[in-house]
């Protein structure tokens, strides 16, 4: 698991303000140890509070640390605004760096967000993707974030060239309508596929997910749920679809944007990015 790790500090629509460990990478990865699942993460914080209520936070779940995280000054931060509707909008303070990292031989590599867009932590993500096995299967979730990256032609370059890494690329509908401006869903999966991406998982809110391969395009529904907010929903989704995937890789597409809808219902149900167990997601 590579991606950013920071802290949330969340202003409710009452105006309530509390802090949460987070950010998308901290999160997949929490995601997936609370599934069971052996999860190295490759990360970057301060060894400060905000960084040791992270550390605590990860090894709640039995994440364990890929690199020496304790390459900043500061852990990072987002301000989240949560509005009437349970959507969030972010205000970053971040820094994307990384130290030595060592990650052996995975099964999966799961990259997103920040990961391969911002530097100068993208040329270690690069680095590493180049030196993984043949083997290893590359999960990249998109998750722009263009109030920190911007949108021009370097940041739609990067995300590309992160495409050409991946067995499976997710992203949201807004992801890609921000990536491709005026291109409709299928034509923007389309090219997505082709950077040489095997499969293109859409998640697309109340209307739930979509699943674009070359032979054609699966949905499925949304699971009916009462939103408290949407912090770690996507990245809920990406962890389920990794765990759907560990076994076989050749699954029903259906099945595996169910799962992935399934635990994401569970984390926008409760306050923050709180993604379930494996008792909770059968």
């Amino acid at each position: 698991m590579v991606g950013e790790a920071l802290v949330d500090v969340v202003t409710t629509a009452d105006g309530e303000t509390q802090e949460h460990p987070g950010g998308s990478g901290a999160n997949v990865a929490v995601a997936l140890g609370r599934l069971g699942r052996p999860v190295r993460y490759v990360a970057s914080f301060a060894d400060d509070a905000r960084g040791q209520a992270l550390a605590a936070h990860l090894d709640d779940s039995g994440v364990r640390m890929a690199c020496d995280p304790h390459v900043l000054a500061r852990t990072s931060t987002a301000q989240a605004t949560i509005g009437s509707d349970g959507s969030a909008t972010y205000v970053f303070d971040l820094e994307w760096r990384l130290g030595e990292i060592a990650v052996g031989a995975p099964r999966f590599v799961h990259i997103g967000s920040l990961a391969p867009v911002l530097s100068p932590g993208a040329e270690s993500v690069f680095a590493l993707l180049d030196g993984l096995p043949e083997q290893t299967r590359v999960l990249y979730d998109i998750n722009m974030r263009p109030s920190l990256t911007g949108t021009g032609a370097d940041v739609v370059a990067s995300i590309e060239r992160a495409v050409t890494y991946a067995d499976v690329v997710k992203a949201s509908d807004e992801d890609l309508d921000t990536l491709y401006p005026g291109v409709d869903l299928d034509e923007a999966a389309a090219r997505l596929l082709g950077f040489g991406a095997g499969a293109v998982a859409v998640t697309r809110g109340g209307e739930g997910a979509s699943w674009f391969t070359a032979e054609g395009r699966v949905d499925v529904g949304a699971e009916p749920v009462t939103v408290v907010d949407t912090i770690g929903a996507g990245d809920t989704f990406s962890a389920g679809l990794v765990d759907a995937l560990w076994d076989d890789f050749g699954r029903d597409p259906a099945e595996v944007l169910a799962h992935g809808v399934k635990a994401a219902a569970i984390t926008v149900s409760r306050a923050g990015a709180n993604p379930p167990t494996r008792a909770e997601l059968p």
